[in-house]
């Protein structure tokens, strides 16, 4: 079964990483749910994509200067505008950026997929203490685009599914057919965009390289139903969209 994640929850309709955004999501039949990780300065794993508040909530603090209680006092619905042009606003009705603690208590069935942002041997522990206190690691994937992050993660012992870093998905799209075999893949998933860097990722031979290596494939950022179909038909094993509106019935996915 194709796995549907809603990318930062359902983006298009709720502001980004929010509980609000994930439950949402949920709601209109995303299997898991993907995610972003920082680290606040007094060591607590919040969800947010980007390393400040500016362009959510006004903030131009970095999240790493703050503690936990300055961040929760932004108001993560404050710049937030609906991609269908509604007037609805989120500004003021108690939206804030959550912890992952938080986000996996709230969600105790939901997948999720982190990606881990800060690659600091601090925020990798941290991130680990979380899931692991959660008895979450086995629906935790964590991903990262730094291959080293997730060595780093790996070494650590970390007991769930990880996904592949950008020099490992490279090795895999460019290396020649002779050297394949001797490529080793530690990670689970491989997770791309239908394109970047001049590599072509939205193809059966690039689908069909990580199956012989054992790796699930995952496309970002997916909200056409079209596009998704199409993907699927290659041999996709997972979309991620900001719309799962749009794109959940395409999938077959029912409301939850």
């Amino acid at each position: 079964m194709v796995r549907l994640y809603a990318h930062r929850g359902a983006a298009a309709e709720r502001p980004e990483n929010t509980l609000a955004a994930f439950r949402r999501a949920l709601e209109l039949g995303a299997d898991a749910i993907e995610t972003d990780a920082h680290l606040t300065r007094d060591g607590q794993v919040v969800l947010s994509h980007d390393p400040t508040g500016k362009r959510m909530a006004g903030v131009s603090r970095a999240i790493a200067d703050c503690t936990l209680e300055e961040v929760w006092t932004w108001d993560a619905g404050r710049n937030f505008r609906p991609r269908s042009g509604a007037g609805e606003t989120f500004s003021g009705q108690g939206l804030r950026v959550p912890t992952l603690a938080e986000a996996l208590v709230e969600l105790p069935e939901t997948p999720f997929n982190v990606d881990v942002k800060d690659p600091s041997p601090r925020m990798i522990a941290a991130v680990l203490d979380v899931v692991r206190r959660a008895g979450a690691e086995q629906r935790v994937l964590l991903a990262s685009f730094r291959t080293k992050t997730l060595q780093a993660i790996r070494a650590a012992g970390y007991g769930g599914p990880t996904g592949l870093g950008q020099a490992e998905i490279a090795r895999l799209a460019l290396s020649p057919g002779l050297l394949l075999g001797r490529i080793r893949v530690l990670g689970s998933r491989a997770q791309v965009p239908l394109s970047s860097f001049g590599i072509r990722f939205a193809t059966r031979r690039f689908i069909d390289r990580c199956h012989g290596k054992g790796l699930a494939v995952d496309f970002w950022i997916v909200d056409d139903p079209a596009m998704s179909l199409e993907l699927v038909a290659l041999g996709a094993d997972g979309i991620m969209t900001d719309d799962p509106a749009a794109v959940a019935p395409a999938l077959g996915k029912r409301p939850g």
